[in-house]
């Protein structure tokens, strides 16, 4: 089945907290009004760091991350930064860094309005540029990482959205944002992620099922789908 049956709407808005966003296909959010681009979860070094425990895997999703990073400054043309936490698999996952992907790193930093919000994996501040910080107000929101049911007007990651889509019979499972009247949680950014079903009781506490809104990452487009549509699995 492709999403595409979920009635897209395109060019595709999505309105939160009186804020105007556009969401893109890679998981980014960008914000006009501050020329910014929001992303969540990088997990930078997840492969390299199953080598403490003798798992071995190539190295390159941090190289895969960052250049799809680096298409979406270039497509939007954004100017600001905000990384919503798990920008890295883990704390010292900066220091495991390749060269190449280090010098690009500096080279965001430099170019750009870069802030590194704390996460669940990587809560420390670290030294490659930019402002590290545990969240920050911006605009009457909340950018944070983990979805907080007593924040209102809060943009979050962590839980990895995606959303199982059954029409007509036939079903399949894509990330998503998801937001309510109060939240807003974005998908995974880094290419070595999975996602978490949005009906799992992980969401039950910090989204209001009444009022959720789900839009899918489609292959060539993002759709807003009808919850009567979404199922478990």
């Amino acid at each position: 089945m492709s999403v595409a049956q979920a009635q897209p709407q395109s060019p595709l808005e999505l309105i939160f907290a009186a804020q105007t966003f556009v969401p893109l296909l890679s998981g980014a959010l960008f914000w006009p009004a501050q020329n910014a681009l929001l992303v969540a979860d990088l997990h930078l070094e997840k492969m390299s760091s199953f080598a403490k425990s003798r798992q071995f895997f190539p190295p390159y999703d941090t190289k895969a991350t960052l250049a799809k990073l680096e298409r979406d400054l270039s497509e939007t043309g954004a100017t600001r930064v905000f990384s919503l936490g798990d920008s890295f698999h883990r704390d010292e996952g900066t220091t495991t860094l390749q060269i190449h992907d280090r010098a690009l790193i500096a080279e965001f930093v430099a170019h750009y309005d870069w802030v590194w919000i704390a996460g669940n994996h990587d809560p420390s501040a670290h030294d490659l540029g930019g402002h590290c910080c545990d969240e920050l107000s911006m605009d009457g929101l909340m950018l944070s990482h983990e979805p907080d049911a007593n924040i209102a007007q809060q943009i979050a990651g962590h839980l990895h959205p995606g959303a199982r889509i059954r029409i007509n019979g036939r079903s399949t499972k894509r990330p998503c944002f998801v937001f309510d009247h109060d939240r807003l949680i974005m998908p995974s950014y880094g290419v070595s992620t999975g996602n978490l079903n949005v009906l799992k009781p992980a969401f039950r506490p910090v989204m209001n099922k009444e009022n959720m809104r789900v839009f899918a990452i489609g292959r060539d487009q993002i759709y807003p789908v009808a919850t009567k549509y979404l199922v478990n699995g």
